[in-house]
């Protein structure tokens, strides 16, 4: 088969379309026919060696992927060859087959093209996990999204539209504002051009964001525990502004606050079977009645991928870019 190597860390130009052996499917474990992957983060972050896959994983880049069963390891029930699924991964989806614990499959949600549904499994469980299976997003709530625009952003707002929360975004033009409100936000920040301190306090009548989606980290930490709300919980799951930031525990307190950082590539397999698992039984309902669906800028042959990083990492996109298998 073919798939994107990394034969050393750099740029966009480090990611190679090579021939490599095929996997094979161990015990519990089922192998996958890729038919798209996803650009996230956390590619970028491997190519440039700051993000080493963990202990077992597949060499190759790829946190998800949409395909068909191609064939069952020992001890796998309820998957068939042929079954049109999608995969939360800890690396492999740039690559013509994957080998996936059979607790992170999915099938492909009703109303949801094959193709497509390659821009779920990451971003759906991301979000699934932090709003609300730690920060427990209720409905009438307020929502805060950095980065309304990105993948995670733009099903973040769906899935807290769905339950009936209140959503506010930021992002960084009047363009990707509004298709940030086309999918059900609130309140539109330009973070380049307004305080979103002020902003949500404002929106709230002073109270603030009962929850923070925060994928900046360090830079916006302290703004953060000011624009939460008494009893808020801030979800930081990235490093885009940097890794160590000063925590003010007098406001958090005063507060009554909490913040939780979380990832996914290496949690425990039964870890992430349970959020597979959670994710099958209270989003995928929302894709069959037309409440939510998955966001695509652009896709393009995965022998590409290069190119699909460079618009990622420049943020030129909304939602996100797919790479296609021949």
């Amino acid at each position: 088969m073919h798939a994107i190597t990394i034969s050393e860390p750099g740029g966009p130009e480090a990611l190679v379309w090579a021939e490599v052996p095929d996997p094979q499917p161990g015990e519990g474990e089922v192998l996958v026919e890729v038919t798209a992957s996803a650009v996230n983060r956390a590619d970028i972050m491997q190519r440039q060696g700051f993000y080493d896959p963990p202990p077992g994983a597949s060499a190759h880049p790829g946190l998800e992927c949409s395909g068909r069963v191609a064939a069952l390891g020992p001890g796998v029930s309820g998957w068939a060859v042929g079954d049109e699924v999608c995969a939360l991964l800890a690396g492999g989806g740039y690559a013509e087959k994957v080998v996936v614990p059979a607790g992170q499959l999915l099938p492909v949600p009703q109303g949801v093209d094959l193709k497509r549904a390659a821009a779920l499994p990451e971003v759906v469980c991301t979000v699934w996990s932090n709003v609300f299976m730690v920060a427990h997003l209720r409905p009438g709530e307020t929502l805060l999204v950095h980065g309304g625009s990105s993948g995670i952003g733009t099903m973040a707002i769906q899935l807290a539209k769905a339950v009936g929360a209140k959503v506010a975004v930021t992002a960084g033009t009047k363009e990707k504002l509004e298709r940030c409100a086309e999918l059900g936000a609130d309140v539109l920040i330009n973070y380049r051009e307004q305080d979103f301190v002020a902003e949500i306090k404002d929106a709230t009548g002073g109270a603030g964001a009962d929850v923070i989606l925060d994928n900046m980290g360090a830079k916006y930490l302290d703004r953060n525990v000011q624009a939460l709300a008494v009893n808020g919980r801030l979800a930081i799951i990235g490093m885009q502004g940097g890794r160590k930031g000063e925590l003010n525990i007098g406001t958090l307190l005063a507060k009554r606050a909490a913040v939780s950082a979380t990832s996914l590539r290496a949690r425990p397999l039964e870890e992430k079977a349970a959020i597979v698992a959670a994710v099958k039984e209270h989003v995928w309902p929302l894709f069959a009645g037309g409440h939510v669906r998955p966001v695509v800028d652009r896709e393009m042959p995965m022998s590409e991928a290069a190119e699909g990083h460079r618009v990622v990492e420049e943020s030129g996109h909304i939602g996100k870019v797919l790479l296609v298998t021949p």
